[in-house]
């Protein structure tokens, strides 16, 4: 691996080239990223950021495929392990915390391929709300492409799981005939849907809650922005009710920078391979336009 590295040179197939770099924030902890570049890469290229406990390879091995696809396409992709994950040292941090890193690999990318010019921020999940709120601190940040963005709060589960869940339940004519089967314990599935009515009510969300936090980095993020939802995901349902709620998000949702996709039948992690394949379309017609 190389601490640093300021150019690359051409070759005749797509490449991949491992990097290990430093983050501003932390003198002591090198990061280790995965560069992966076409012949003669563009100037606009790709930062994909990780969810959750994940490190650069993703979930079934989704940012490898999804950064070999692009490549072939044109594209620099580079995938990173955050501080404390994978490969990279210093002590692990949640999507709250990960700025410097972020700042870290897109100087190294920048560094790394000279012909880049801009960059699209790539996030699933918590990935997704932490790649949104840095966007805003770079102008070199020209799109975003979030996948079921992480908006988690007592009240939205809450109310997506009474809207997507419960409710269809009650229209399903199995579950009448497991109900006077004997196959539903009625009791607690009352208690259960009595508690879930009680969360919706729950207060105004904290200004550090992650639906507040990616509503003011959308509002002040002035390029164009991709949102891919899984059709089967209890994630999504809460974006798509958090949209239907709230005034705010639905305007913001309405500009004409924006513009959203479902993958029907994916889940979270769009694992099956006719979904991963879809990812791979929309993200590379998206961004080559």
């Amino acid at each position: 691996m190389h601490d640093e590295l300021s150019t690359l040179i051409p070759l005749a197939t797509v490449h991949q080239l491992a990097l290990r770099f430093r983050c501003a924030d932390d003198a002591e902890a090198r990061l280790v990223g995965i560069l992966t570049v076409p012949a003669t890469p563009g100037p606009r290229g790709v930062l994909i950021v990780t969810g959750g406990p994940q490190y650069r390879a993703g979930s079934h091995r989704q940012f490898v495929l999804l950064a070999r696809f692009l490549a072939a396409r044109g594209m620099a992709v580079l995938r990173f392990d955050y501080r404390g994950m994978g490969d990279s040292e210093g002590a692990p941090r949640d999507y709250r915390s990960v700025d410097a890193d972020i700042a870290a690999a897109l100087a190294q990318f920048f560094a790394a391929v000279p012909a880049l010019r801009e960059v699209v921020l790539w996030g699933l999940c918590d990935g997704a709300t932490a790649a949104a709120c840095h966007a805003p601190r770079d102008p070199r940040i020209s799109g975003l492409i979030l996948l079921n963005p992480w908006v988690r709060s007592p009240a939205g589960l809450a109310r997506a799981t009474l809207r997507h869940y419960y409710l269809p339940r009650l229209l399903q004519a199995g579950f009448w005939r497991k109900l006077a089967g004997g196959g539903v314990r009625l009791g607690e599935s009352l208690s259960s849907l009595r508690q879930v009515a009680a969360d919706t009510h729950h207060a105004q969300q904290p200004a550090e809650a992650p639906a507040t936090l990616l509503f003011e980095a959308l509002r002040r993020f002035r390029g164009k922005v991709l949102l891919i939802l899984s059709g089967d995901d209890l994630g999504a349902r809460e974006w798509t009710t958090l949209l239907a709620d709230d005034r705010a998000w639905r305007e913001l949702g309405s500009s004409r920078n924006w513009r959203q996709e479902e993958v029907a039948g994916a889940n979270h992690t769009f694992s099956s391979a006719a979904a991963r394949a879809r990812v791979e379309r929309l993200c590379a017609d998206w961004i080559a336009a």
